[in-house]
C-alpha cells in the first residue's frame, strides 16, 4: 500500500473509531494495525425486524495502492451474510458507490453508514435474482464484476 493510502486509511480509522465509540452503537472496528491494507468492521442492524440485532455482519475492506482514488474491495465475510436483494451469498454488494460511483470523498464511515442504511431500509428477505450464477461463475474480486445498476429503490 502506498504511503498516501496508508495515511488516509489511518485518519479514516481514527475518525471512525472516535465517531462510533461515544455511542457504543452497532458499528465496531474489529481489526486494524499501523499499516492497514485490510480492515474488518462489525455491523449490527438493530432497527429492522428482518435482521437479528444480536448477530453482527462483518465487512472486509481491502485497500489498494490507489486508494482513495480507486475504491477498496468491500465484501461481507464470514458465515453470516445478510440476505438482501443487492447482497450476494458470497458477500459481494451491488451498490454503485462501491464501483462506478466511487469518489475520493467517500470514507470508511460513509460507506459503512450507506450499507447500514441499505439494510435498515430493506423490506424483503430475498437474494439477488442471479445470486447462484454470480456466486458460481463471477470473479472472486467484486471490483472485477460487470455490475448493472438499475434498481435503487431497495
Amino acid at each position: 500500500m502506498s504511503n498516501l493510502a496508508n495515511k488516509r486509511v489511518l485518519k479514516e480509522l481514527k475518525d471512525f473509531v472516535s465517531n462510533n465509540s461515544a455511542t457504543n452503537g452497532p458499528l465496531k472496528l474489529v481489526s486494524s494495525q499501523d499499516k492497514v491494507d485490510c480492515i474488518l468492521i462489525e455491523m449490527r442492524i438493530t432497527s429492522n425486524p428482518l435482521y437479528d440485532p444480536n448477530t453482527p455482519f462483518t465487512l472486509s475492506y481491502q485497500i489498494g495502492d490507489d486508494y482513495p482514488f480507486s475504491p477498496p474491495q468491500i465484501v461481507f465475510v464470514g458465515s453470516n451474510i445478510p440476505v438482501h436483494p443487492h447482497i450476494y451469498s458470497n458477500g459481494h454488494i451491488c451498490l454503485n458507490i462501491l464501483y462506478d460511483g466511487w469518489t475520493p470523498v467517500q470514507s470508511i464511515s460513509s460507506i459503512v453508514l450507506s450499507l447500514q442504511s441499505m439494510l435498515l431500509n430493506n423490506r424483503v428477505l430475498e437474494k439477488p435474482h442471479d445470486d447462484e450464477n454470480h456466486c458460481k461463475y463471477g470473479p472472486s474480486n467484486p471490483l472485477l464484476s460487470k455490475w448493472v445498476f438499475h434498481d435503487d429503490t431497495v
